[in-house]
């Protein structure tokens, strides 16, 4: 455990910003989740529109790298437009 008060603030902070960050992580996955299994393409391309606001967000906030979110991104459009 930190003695020093600095310290012991950085893990409070650590503490709280890790929750936010698995929460959100946990969201966007089941965001893109939702597009691979959607039945219908009118469902897929709703679900699409969703996700990648979603995943454009995670990849300005850095909770996945930007490449990371662009990618997926493109995977999903590519998956949706197979379906329809």
């Amino acid at each position: 455990m930190p003695r020093i008060k600095s310290a012991k603030k950085r893990m409070r902070q650590t503490k709280t910003r890790t929750a936010h960050n698995r929460a959100a992580r946990s969201e966007l996955r089941t965001v893109i989740k939702k597009v691979r299994s959607a039945g219908t393409a009118a469902e897929a391309q709703a679900a699409l529109k969703q996700a990648e606001s979603m995943i454009d967000r995670a990849g300005r906030k850095n909770l996945v790298h930007r490449n990371t979110a662009a990618r997926t991104k493109s995977r999903l459009a590519k998956l949706v437009t197979t379906k329809g």
